[in-house]
């Protein structure tokens, strides 16, 4: 059973940055791979997600412009990349990914908090 791992959540003031990291043991990132976010009381949301080429991403239209989802070269570990971060982006923020056959494993998640 793959267990994602994610890295790299904390607390910065408005307008900071934070990388998060994903990975787990023996897993490439060969297909999809994805970010979510979950605030208190709210539903678990897509804010970006990679295809296996890497070559397409997509994202939630708040973090447009702010949010940079990529892979590393050897594909072991996925990013999230967040600048300018704001006051509605603090949430837990889960990794995504499915392995070749389709199947999708979760990370448990890492906290990002926005406060000043």
């Amino acid at each position: 059973q793959v267990q994602l791992v994610e890295s790299g959540g904390g607390l910065v003031q408005p307008g900071g940055s934070l990388r998060l990291s994903c990975a787990a043991p023996g897993f490439t990132f060969d297909a999809y791979a994805s970010w979510y976010r979950q605030a208190p009381g709210k539903e678990r949301e897509l804010v970006a997600i990679i295809t296996s080429s890497g070559a397409g991403t997509d994202y939630l239209d708040s973090v447009k412009g702010r949010f940079t989802i990529s892979r590393d070269n050897a594909r072991t570990t996925m990013y999230l990349e967040m600048n300018s971060l704001k006051p509605e982006d603090p949430a837990v923020y889960f990794c995504r990914a499915w392995d070749d056959s389709g199947t999708s494993y979760w990370g448990r998640g890492t906290q990002v908090t926005v406060s000043s």
